[in-house]
């Protein structure tokens, strides 16, 4: 059976012990658990600072790491399952995870004091581990110092709609291979808004078409329905807007469903291969 590369931690001198059997490889090894340790790092498709970026780890994300080149780690990110190349100086020891980032971006400071020198930005859905807390501050076990108003406890307090939770991104740059509130693409909000409500998701569009199997009638659209191209997503706000990061307006931008299909039609990448209701 075929799997795919972008989620498998295979290759063919080495692959992760739990795919033994599954796939061939020169050899197996356990993955060591690292954790991001800077606001977002890139996930890129070589072991090369110019290489592609594929996606990209958040602070305090798990990277399991197989094996190590160049001062990069190569590995598959926990949360979304994708496999690539990550600069080792961005990675550190994992912490248990007690809250999340629920503001759309945030600083932390060097001490409990706003007066402090500022780290960051830290995007929406962060993940940190408190080990301290002081007034209204929560450190994370790497140092940096959180106001705790704007996490959430782990497992609490998602937001209800993801499209509210894209909106919450209007404007921001787009950026290929990005899911930080600094840079984004259109898969990344759409990962972005369901990782805010509580839900799982896929990274790339092909992958979110297929997970999300119902169907939803092109004639019935309503908030939160998906429209996608192919390698490309956008969602709905109500029956005829939509919402959706593009290099065409290089934003987040709201749009016409209809304007948007004919400037893709008349760019060269077709109508749009299916509507889907998460």
């Amino acid at each position: 059976m075929s799997r795919d590369p972008r989620l498998t931690l295979a290759r063919p001198d080495l692959a992760a012990r739990d795919l033994q059997g599954l796939v061939a490889a020169g050899r197996y090894a356990d993955p060591r658990a690292y954790a991001c340790r800077v606001a977002a790092s890139a996930i890129r498709t070589a072991p090369s600072a110019g290489a592609e970026q594929a996606d990209q780890l958040l602070f305090g994300e798990i990277f399991d790491i197989l094996d190590e080149a160049e001062g990069f780690a190569w590995g598959q990110a926990r949360r979304d399952g994708y496999v690539g190349f990550v600069a080792l100086e961005a990675l550190g020891p994992p912490s248990r995870v007690t809250h999340r980032v629920g503001a759309l971006r945030t600083y932390a400071f060097a001490a409990p004091s706003i007066k402090a020198p500022a780290l960051g930005p830290f995007s929406l859905n962060a993940l940190v581990s408190e080990v301290e807390r002081e007034g209204r501050f929560v450190r994370d076990a790497s140092g940096p110092w959180f106001v705790e108003r704007h996490l959430a406890p782990t497992g609490f307090d998602f937001a209800s709609d993801p499209a509210t939770v894209a909106e919450r991104h209007l404007e921001t740059p787009y950026l290929w291979g990005g899911r930080e509130s600094l840079g984004i693409d259109c898969s990344g909000l759409v990962l972005q808004a369901m990782l805010a409500c509580g839900r799982a998701c896929p990274r790339d569009t092909d992958m979110q078409e297929a997970r999300f199997t119902q169907n939803a009638d092109p004639q019935a659209l309503r908030r939160g329905d998906l429209v996608f191209w192919r390698g490309h997503v956008a969602m709905m706000l109500d029956a005829d807007q939509i919402i959706h990061a593009n290099a065409h307006h290089m934003a987040v931008a709201i749009e016409p469903l209809n304007t948007a299909i004919a400037r893709i039609e008349a760019a060269g990448s077709g109508e749009p291969t299916s509507y889907r209701r998460p």
